[in-house]
């Protein structure tokens, strides 16, 4: 957490985030790097809680994300608690910090009379930083659990975001009435190989791992995996959701294709978009949302590479900061992206619903000041067409400036 103001595309208030039966929580100020504020967060979870996880696809992974990819294969998905700690991703250390991260494990189990493979453990902030576990072993001697108070939950999570990020949502099951919250956090190093550098979603749907697994891995493609704030991977990302069953009325679910679920699947990706774009218009010094539609392109791949090679193009980004509608940017962009074909006269490219691009070039009565006006605004949209094909995919990014270069220029001072 950082003395920045508040983002201008922050929503007016945390949500009415509803407590999810089966998780508790304590959060704590341990003083690892950070003093004066919370940096530890402790999820607690009920006897017979399942989850299912993504993690970095980056080859130097932190070490909490190598503890917690064994334990969920150890475990076959069975989760009785989650630490997570800001401020040192103890990432990159070596032995040593996988040592560390196995005291944690260790300790907190013996907490809470469960196996270290039913821990799982996160960690945000500097990469390379030695992690001294003694910090946060004590504080665990002094933690208080309880089911509310999720802003602060989600405060504990933060480094450089400026405000708390979460949703929730109800859905029905068999007609009966379950609980999905979430929190995250995200603000610089986005271009998630899989979720966002941190996110934790919560349930107390009766689902068995593997039925997890799918669902959640269809919700992140719809949202975390189509987010970028400066095209970076974290070596932490972990995208975490726990069934806790608790409360749950409805009969077994066994299968992830069960139209019984049919609800609860658009109930999670309506969730999983909310706090991907939360993480967006958290990004490091963002003053504009930028959502970047391709259709027309040869399959969705195609159209979601094209997509990622504009939202992540520094030239773009600056010139959306600057509210400088250069199409020529947007273009030059698509057509490095390799997947678009060689006939460039096909497409057509809009800016905020303005038709700029047609034929190979500008329309004769496109007019700059009307696209500028879209612009200057806080919510930016650019939609190109190709003609390729049937492929369509739309990419949330931010503007990129002066700002972020500030924050990162200083992160570890």
């Amino acid at each position: 957490m950082n003395d920045a103001p508040i983002s201008p595309l922050a929503p007016s208030r945390f949500p009415n985030a509803l407590p999810v039966p089966g998780v508790e929580f304590a959060v704590a100020a341990s003083g690892l790097r950070y003093r004066g504020r919370d940096d530890l967060l402790v999820c607690r979870f009920c006897e017979g809680a399942e989850a299912a996880q993504l993690l970095t696809r980056s080859k130097t992974p932190g070490a909490p994300v190598l503890f917690s990819r064994a334990a969920q294969a150890a475990s076959g998905g069975r989760i009785r608690a989650l630490m997570v700690n800001a401020g040192n991703a103890n990432a990159l250390t070596g032995p040593a910090g996988e040592a560390a991260a196995d005291s944690l494990a260790e300790a907190l189990a013996a907490r809470i009379s469960c196996s270290t493979d039913e821990i799982r453990l996160a960690a945000t902030g500097v990469i390379g930083m030695p992690f001294d576990p003694a910090p946060v072993l004590a504080t665990l001697n002094r933690l208080e659990y309880a089911s509310g108070g999720w802003p602060r939950a989600a405060r504990a999570i933060m480094t450089t975001d400026t405000f708390p990020t979460g949703a929730s949502e109800l859905a029905k099951i068999d007609g009966e009435p379950v609980v999905i919250t979430g929190i995250a956090k995200g603000s610089g190093m986005i271009r998630p190989d899989m979720a966002t550098m941190l996110a934790f979603v919560f349930t107390n749907a009766r689902l068995p791992a593997d039925v997890l697994d799918t669902l959640l891995r269809s919700a992140a493609d719809r949202s975390f995996h189509a987010i970028t704030v400066d095209g970076d991977t974290s070596t932490s990302d972990m995208l975490l959701m726990v069934a806790t069953g608790e409360a749950a009325r409805h009969a077994p679910i066994e299968r992830a294709d069960d139209p019984r679920l049919d609800e609860f699947r658009m109930r999670l990706e309506r969730l999983m978009i909310d706090l991907a774009q939360q993480v967006v218009r958290d990004g490091e010094g963002a003053q504009k949302f930028v959502a970047v539609t391709v259709t027309g392109a040869r399959d969705e791949a195609a159209a979601r590479r094209v997509a990622f090679t504009i939202a992540e193009s520094p030239l773009v980004k600056t010139a959306i900061a600057g509210g400088d509608p250069n199409w020529g940017r947007i273009m030059a962009a698509a057509g490095r992206s390799g997947a678009v074909g060689d006939d460039f006269a096909r497409w057509r490219l809009s800016i905020g619903g303005v038709p700029v691009v047609e034929g190979g070039g500008p329309r004769p009565d496109y007019r700059e000041e009307e696209a500028a006006r879209h612009m200057a605004g806080r919510e930016i949209a650019i939609r190109l067409d190709l003609g390729e094909g049937a492929g369509e995919a739309t990419v949330w990014t931010c503007d990129l400036t002066k700002r972020y270069i500030e924050i990162n220029a200083d992160y570890r001072s």
